[in-house]
């Protein structure tokens, strides 16, 4: 076992213990492999079962993942508050990295305008004309939204929903590459992810096909915008899914339409393909990252098992909130201001898709603020354009089964210096480079 730490223990709650604690204080850290059962076992002089028990303990919450024979590893991030050493991206990087909007293009928040003074608890757990108003912006989409109800983000959203309808240990199909967060959530929470095939019309039906086969209770679709490649489902795409769910009416889909407002694209939604359903929309990305709101529609059990989650739990989401969600969604100022970052970040990320595109570079984004570009090393890469002066997320804590990648967000990035990125990126990615500095 290295010296950089040492896991203690005689029963399998001691061991797991010890284990979380070293994760937790930096001693073992993402993708580090932890002892066999049987080495750990011999060491600690106890039985292996225990050991076995501690690690198949720590796997449910989402600390370690076994990988068959390349053993069994920290995740990419574990689900623990860890002393890593991280912070934000070093002063002078530019930040492709993060995958939030861009603060510049973010509408003005006044407390004033937005009714913070006058919040009070609601009557019930939405407040009607909040209710109202999703009501409409759901309907013109064609998603039935007769059950409604609030959650505290998107990512609680689709918590809450599996939460509702789901048992631990019960598989949920999701697209690959895909959003780190929900794997983590599906971690922590003791779910088995199935990797869904994604192209740029979204999840492929045969893959979804597969993985319903085998035993997927429920799937996670991104409706637009996908985290990170951009894809949106297609009408046609729409129409090809529905067939597939159609043959497993039992199964709960959950749509994650995160970017609304900014997607730019039509919605072609799932909602009502099998008995059980919901359809997310936050608030976060086209308003800004801290409004921590969502709402939900559904089937009316789940929408009613998720208020009674909340209403035993959190009992509403803030009114604060709530307010500023009827004030913002009412503003035609602040529509402008959120059509006019709509279209920016489309030009940003077409310019830099297009750039790499004509450079070799299969890049690929089609809405949103991302796009994701497959590389031979993505670990290279990455550290080349951060010493070049840009951080770019590696493809690692996005893709199951895909292949190597890296995922650039648009948001930060000037019109004025696409060329000078897409250069960088096509050097930092040629396999025939022998080292050294990259330039543009």
């Amino acid at each position: 076992m290295t010296e950089r730490y040492r896991l203690t223990g005689r029963t399998a709650t001691e061991i797991l213990a010890s284990l979380e604690s070293t994760i937790r204080d930096g001693g073992l850290v993402a993708g580090d492999i932890v002892p066999t059962v049987r080495a750990l076992a011999d060491e600690l002089g106890v039985a292996p079962g225990t050991v076995a028990s501690a690690y198949r303990t720590a796997a449910q919450r989402g600390l370690v993942e076994t990988r068959g024979r390349n053993g069994t590893r920290v995740r990419p991030r574990p689900a623990v508050a860890v002393r890593d050493g991280g912070g934000p991206v070093p002063e002078g990087v530019v930040d492709l990295a993060s995958g939030q909007p861009a603060a510049s293009l973010l509408p003005r928040l006044d407390p004033a305008r937005l009714g913070w003074d006058r919040a009070a608890a609601p009557d019930g757990l939405v407040l009607p004309a909040l209710a109202d108003l999703a009501r409409q912006r759901l309907g013109a989409d064609g998603v039935d939204a007769e059950h409604l109800t609030l959650a505290g983000g998107g990512l609680d959203a689709i918590r809450r929903v599996l939460a509702a309808r789901l048992a631990p240990g019960d598989a949920v199909a999701v697209e690959d590459p895909g959003w780190p967060n929900l794997l983590d959530l599906l971690a922590s929470s003791g779910f088995r992810a199935v990797p869904v095939r994604v192209d740029q019309a979204g999840p492929d039906a045969a893959s979804l096909a597969a993985a319903l086969r085998n035993g997927a209770r429920a799937v996670v679709v991104t409706s637009r915008a996908q985290n990170p490649t951009g894809a949106y489902v297609t009408a046609e795409r729409a129409t090809a899914l529905r067939r597939v769910l159609a043959g497993h009416p039992d199964v709960v889909v959950v749509e994650d339409d995160h970017a609304a407002e900014l997607a730019g694209v039509p919605l072609a939604p799932l909602a009502g393909a099998t008995q059980a359903w919901a359809f997310v929309r936050s608030l976060s990305k086209p308003y800004g990252p801290d409004l921590r709101l969502a709402v939900l529609a559904g089937d009316g059990a789940t929408v009613a098992r998720v208020e009674g989650q909340l209403r035993i739990g959190s009992g509403w989401v803030s009114t604060l909130l709530q307010r500023a969600a009827v004030a913002l969604w009412t503003d035609l100022e602040v529509t402008d201001v959120v059509t006019a970052a709509a279209e920016a970040y489309d030009v940003r990320r077409e310019a830099l898709r297009t750039g790499l595109v004509a450079a070799g570079l299969p890049a690929l984004g089609a809405t949103g603020l991302n796009v994701w570009v497959p590389v031979p090393d993505e670990a290279r890469v990455v550290a080349e354009l951060l010493a070049a002066g840009w951080a770019v997320a590696p493809g690692q804590r996005f893709r199951q089964g895909v292949g190597s990648a890296v995922r650039v967000t648009v948001s930060n990035l000037e019109p004025g210096r696409v060329d000078e990125l897409v250069g960088l990126l096509r050097a930092a990615a040629s396999p025939r480079r022998t080292g050294g500095p990259v330039s543009a």
